[in-house]
């Protein structure tokens, strides 16, 4: 079971856990053993509330795929175990972050100062660049 906050989970059967031969270096080993795992997430399926199904579906991430499943692949480990945690501990982070609210960004004016500072240094650059020029008078 995942606890994304205090009265929303995911019950572990929502979860579809598959093991796969992780990628990559890793010897003799990595071509013995199915260390990685494919977690798989279906939004539309699940028990979440909807404000968490909108958020998620609205997201351009390539990890969701246009049936509306997750599909997270966790290879860093070398355990099974190891992988399973950090691939829910990964769909956790995500849905934190979907239905994190933004903050409405608020216009500001520049201060009189800060103008005149800005118009200041790009007139002493434009100076300092107009004597780059060829030196003639030979």
């Amino acid at each position: 079971m995942i606890i994304i906050s205090g009265n929303v989970t995911i019950p572990e059967d929502e979860l579809e856990f598959s093991a796969i031969r992780a990628q990559g270096s890793g010897g003799q080993n990595v071509n013995k053993v199915s260390s990685a795992i494919h977690l798989r997430f279906d939004i539309k399926k699940s028990s979440l509330p909807d404000f968490y199904k909108e958020r998620l579906l609205n997201l351009k991430d390539s990890r969701i795929n246009k049936d509306g499943v997750i599909v997270i692949k966790a290879q860093q480990h070398r355990t099974q175990e190891k992988n399973r945690q950090d691939a829910c501990e990964r769909l956790h982070a995500m849905i934190k972050d979907a239905t994190r609210v933004q903050k409405t960004r608020r216009s500001t004016k520049p201060t009189r100062s800060s103008q005149r500072k800005r118009v200041d240094t790009k007139t002493q650059r434009g100076k300092t660049k107009s004597l780059r020029g060829k030196v003639s008078g030979y």
